[in-house]
C-alpha cells in the first residue's frame, strides 16, 4: 500500500507517519488463562509490553495501523530469538483499541490500571514469521 506522500517539514525532514515502543515486561501466571498458565513455571512470566502503537490523524484509516503492528510483531519475534518471552501485551486506551488488537488475534487478559490487557502469544507470532 502506498501511502500519499508528505512534503518535508520546515528543516527537510520528512513527518512521522506512525510509530510503536516496546519494553520487556512480566506478567502473573496467575492472570494467564488456567489452559495456558498450567504449563508455565510458577515465577513471573516474560512478556513483551507493546507500550505504544500510533498513526497520525492525517493517516489514519489507510492501514498504516495494521502495518506497524505487524513490523512491531516482527521486531519482537527476531528480539525473541536472544530475549526469550511468553507472549506480547498490550494495554487498550479504548473500545477502537481493543477491537482493533481483537482483529489481529489477542486475547483478553485481565484488567490493568482500569483498562483492558490484552496478549498473543509468542508462539502465535512465530507462526507468521516463519
Amino acid at each position: 500500500m502506498l501511502l500519499p506522500a508528505s512534503p518535508p517539514l520546515a528543516n527537510s525532514k520528512l513527518p512521522i507517519c506512525s510509530f510503536y515502543t516496546i519494553a520487556p515486561s512480566s506478567i502473573k501466571r496467575a492472570d494467564l488463562p488456567v489452559e495456558l498458565a498450567k504449563k508455565l513455571p510458577r515465577y513471573p512470566v516474560p512478556v513483551f509490553l507493546l507500550a505504544q502503537l500510533a498513526v497520525h490523524l492525517k493517516y489514519r484509516g489507510q492501514g498504516l495501523g495494521k502495518i506497524t503492528l505487524i513490523k512491531s510483531m516482527e521486531h519482537l519475534w527476531i528480539i525473541n530469538s536472544q530475549l526469550k518471552a511468553y507472549a506480547i501485551i498490550v494495554d487498550c486506551l479504548d473500545a477502537e483499541a481493543e477491537t482493533f488488537y481483537r482483529n489481529y488475534g489477542f486475547i483478553d487478559l485481565i484488567e490493568h490500571n482500569s483498562r483492558p490487557r490484552m496478549f498473543i502469544p509468542m508462539k502465535t507470532v512465530s507462526k507468521l514469521f516463519k
